[in-house]
């Protein structure tokens, strides 16, 4: 049986013993642990929706002083204990799901080690072992390793069902979101600080001599390619991509929208093995080569020849975001600001960002500035080797505070659509197994 909190969920019971004494005959002790309920063949004990009970208590659930409310809990543990009995069954007799020792002791290995950290000494360890009802450590790993078995194995049907369009999503009534979100209502959390705005991000160019030479260099990188040379080795020594550069240029794996558009308009067109012209992005210039074509997914690798960008060429930068700064102070309307002088590749529109979530040359430059309006130029990455400079017209802030149900009515829409399908698929599963309640 599981252990959460005791032992003592277990109690001797000297039953009928005043009785029976009166007739002079001895009964045996016996445990008050009885069947609660059965799926398939699989009891489910009382000691263990005691555990559970015992957990909730535990972790701040929660649970009734009344015992009809109490009694009402006991009840829903019960029913939950058979979903859970009824999905681990389902999996078993799932053979495309595969599970092995190995990955479970993994789990079990890193719950123990992040228990043990919370104790001084082995001796403290121990103590606590005992008074949650395990004989030894062994003891409990074999419990942790049963509990994560029969976890994995109800998440890998359920993700296996759901790649298989066995269980769709069911859209909730109004009625059952807003019954949801009072359930919940104790589990509500805070957000942070929101933030709202438009940007116009002026990107620092090179001089028209710096990218001529960046061009040239590519160029002829391209000719020595598609002559032989180790794409690998020529990637290692002359691109500007630190992130690929030492894995001789390899991207990995991509589908269509993560790459920049020119970048992807002529990596999804080359053959394996091809050797492409030299493409111009916002990043440079490249080289790409694609090594493996899936249906929607490609391998690729590339060499970024990137220009040159002088402290002249910030400066203008810096020089151009003043005076679009000002025109817009003047009057200039900023979604035509926005067209003419934004780097495509950048956001226009930043809605309910947290704090948090913002670069640090974000947060400094907006500072604590919470009014509404056009702010001044700030200067991002730049110790990059392309500096930028950032407008923003703040629209809204929101402090820290409670959710509304508005706010979180998308996100609980798809929760619990899924824990409809859930449901409905459980309760197929119910009709076609052996489940019995007992008093």
């Amino acid at each position: 049986m599981g252990r959460s909190v005791c032992s003592g969920l277990l109690v001797l019971l000297l039953a009928g013993a005043g009785a029976a004494s009166g007739q002079g005959v001895t009964t045996p002790p016996q445990f008050i642990d009885r069947i609660v309920a059965i799926v398939g063949n699989t009891p489910i004990l009382a000691s263990q929706v005691e555990e559970q009970f015992l957990m909730a208590q535990s972790q701040g659930g929660k649970v009734p002083d009344d015992s009809a409310g109490r009694a009402a809990f006991r009840r829903t543990i019960v029913e939950n204990m058979v979903d859970e009995e009824l999905l681990v069954q389902q999996a078993s007799r799932d053979t495309s799901i595969r599970l092995t020792e190995q990955e479970i002791q993994d789990q079990v290995e890193k719950t123990v080690q992040n228990v043990r950290k919370q104790f001084t000494n082995q001796l403290d360890f121990e103590t606590q072992l005992h008074a949650a009802g395990f004989a030894s450590e062994e003891e409990w790993r074999r419990w942790l390793a049963d509990n994560q078995r029969r976890a994995i194995q109800q998440q890998r049907l359920i993700e296996g069902l759901r790649s298989k369009s066995k269980l769709r999503p069911i859209p909730p009534t109004e009625e059952q979101l807003r019954a949801f979100w009072d359930e919940n209502s104790a589990q509500r959390p805070r957000h942070p600080p929101l933030i709202t705005f438009s940007q116009i991000v002026i990107a620092s160019q090179p001089s028209p001599a710096d990218a001529i030479r960046a061009q040239a260099l590519a160029e002829s990188l391209k000719v020595v390619l598609r002559s032989g040379a180790n794409f690998a080795e020529l990637a290692k020594a002359y691109s500007a991509d630190s992130a690929s550069r030492v894995q001789g240029g390899e991207l990995g794996w991509f589908r269509r929208g993560v790459m920049v558009k020119n970048f992807e308009e002529v990596a999804f067109r080359l053959k394996p093995g091809q050797i492409s012209e030299v493409v111009q992005t916002p990043f440079g210039y490249h080289i790409i080569q694609v090594e493996r074509i899936e249906p929607a997914e490609i391998q690729a690798r590339h060499i970024l020849i990137q220009p040159r960008i002088s402290p002249e060429q910030v400066e203008v930068a810096r020089q151009l975001a003043t005076t679009v700064w000002k025109d817009l102070a003047g009057g200039a309307r900023f979604d035509f600001a926005t067209h003419r002088y934004s780097d495509p590749e950048e956001p226009v529109e930043r809605e309910a960002v947290q704090i948090g979530d913002l670069s640090p040359d974000y947060v400094k430059g907006i500072g604590k500035d919470t009014v509404p309006g056009l702010k001044p130029p700030f200067e991002v990455d730049a110790t990059s080797a392309r500096p930028k400079f950032v407008i923003i017209e703040l629209t809204k802030w929101v402090p820290e505070g409670e959710l509304t149900f508005e706010d979180v009515k998308d996100r609980m829409r798809t929760q619990l659509s899924q824990q409809l399908a859930l449901k409905e698929y459980i309760s197929a599963l119910r009709r076609s197994t052996y489940v019995a309640f007992l008093p």
